[in-house]
């Protein structure tokens, strides 16, 4: 039997790792002669490879070699702890797949803009294999991706696409359920009529485009009661999002609810809590860091959109591994459904996070 990956297709390392029941660090370490593998392990792997028809490709023999293969994670610092999470399941794959010979350059920028396009040509300078990037930007993205084409360089997306841009992948949170679930939970909370509003970074992200209109077609589609005010453009800034919210509830002082799409809560129920509005308004906000797990315990946020950060980068870098490595070319559009955290099952989200760090750890 040959050629019997999963639907057909040629199969990989993390075919003959299902197949087995093993984990894909155990199955490369056989194929490379690790002498962390035992015999019996390292045959079974061989048998099973043999029977699927697998043969290393020239990308995979290159690994095998001493040269490095460098990819480059151009992400934004962030204000929280999301862009914290997305790096660590970036390493956290690297590790588990046990790639000695893949090193990971962090290019980390504190502003969108300028900071991200500067880390994108400093990579293409440094001459690296591939692009781990955070496209905030597609108009800005297009010359730069067509330099990396033209240099063979593939790129992932994470979090957010830049349509139409040649990347390889783009790996997110379902943008489009994310907005109707906010927009449905938002319309169960607050009842009779009123005004809503949105806070998020740009209207020209990709992601903050769909999340608003999503947002607004599920609130004229189900809860035409509720009037959703034009978008607040926080620039990913505190000062800014602080100073934007508060002047919106000046002028609307019987705004109902807030839907923050971004990881930028904090502000706007600092915002709110100042404008002694913060008990009248439903806020449902983006995400699970530590300062907002207190507000949402406490009552101050209703719900939390959270977009699975972690996976987000272990799925990334996957991506981009199995086409560097194995030749293949991935889905172009991964994405995820987003979970629903609110106070009741909080606390079991949270020991479940913590669970899944722990097991991930010990297997690596």
């Amino acid at each position: 039997m040959t050629n019997s990956g999963s639907n057909g297709k040629k199969p990989t390392i993390l075919d003959i790792a299902k197949a087995l029941g093993i984990s894909t660090a155990t199955v490369s370490r056989a194929l490379h002669n690790n002498q962390n593998v035992t015999e019996e392990t390292r045959a079974r792997v061989m048998q099973m490879a043999k029977k699927m028809g697998f043969k290393p490709n020239l990308a995979a023999r290159y690994l095998s070699s001493k040269r490095q293969l460098r990819i480059s994670v151009n992400t934004l610092k962030g204000t929280t702890s999301f862009w914290n999470e997305v790096r660590a399941g970036i390493e956290e794959e690297r590790r588990s797949l046990d790639l000695e010979n893949v090193e990971l350059e962090f290019r980390t920028y504190t502003d969108l803009g300028d900071g991200d396009i500067a880390a994108f040509e400093s990579a293409m300078e440094a001459g690296v294999d591939g692009i781990i990037t955070f496209p905030s930007n597609p108009d800005s993205m297009r010359p730069l991706m067509r330099w990396a084409n033209r240099s063979r360089i593939p790129v992932v997306y994470v979090a957010t696409d830049a349509p139409e841009t040649g990347r390889l992948a783009v790996v997110s949170i379902d943008t489009f359920a994310s907005g109707a679930l906010a927009a449905d939970l938002m319309g169960r909370i607050v009842t009779g009529s009123g005004k809503i509003a949105v806070t998020l970074f740009d209207a020209h992200i990709t992601e903050h485009a769909e999340k608003l209109e999503a947002f607004q077609s599920t609130i004229k589609k189900f809860y035409p009661n509720l009037s959703v005010l034009d978008p607040i453009e926080d620039r990913d800034t505190d000062s800014i999002s602080y100073e934007r919210v508060g002047r919106l509830l000046k002028e609307h002082s019987d705004l109902r609810g807030i839907y923050v799409t971004t990881e930028l809560s904090m502000p706007v129920i600092r915002a709110a809590r100042d404008a002694e509005m913060l008990e009248k308004l439903t806020i449902i906000a983006t995400d699970l860091f530590p300062q907002l797990v207190e507000q949402i315990r406490n009552g101050s946020v209703a719900a939390a959109i959270y977009q699975r950060p972690r996976t987000q980068g272990k799925m990334a870098f996957r991506a981009l591994y199995e086409h560097l490595v194995e030749g293949k070319r991935s889905d172009p559009q991964v994405t995820f459904n987003p979970h629903v955290v609110m106070r009741g099952n909080l606390d079991f989200f949270l020991k479940r996070l913590a669970m899944e760090s722990k097991t991930k750890a010990k297997a690596l």
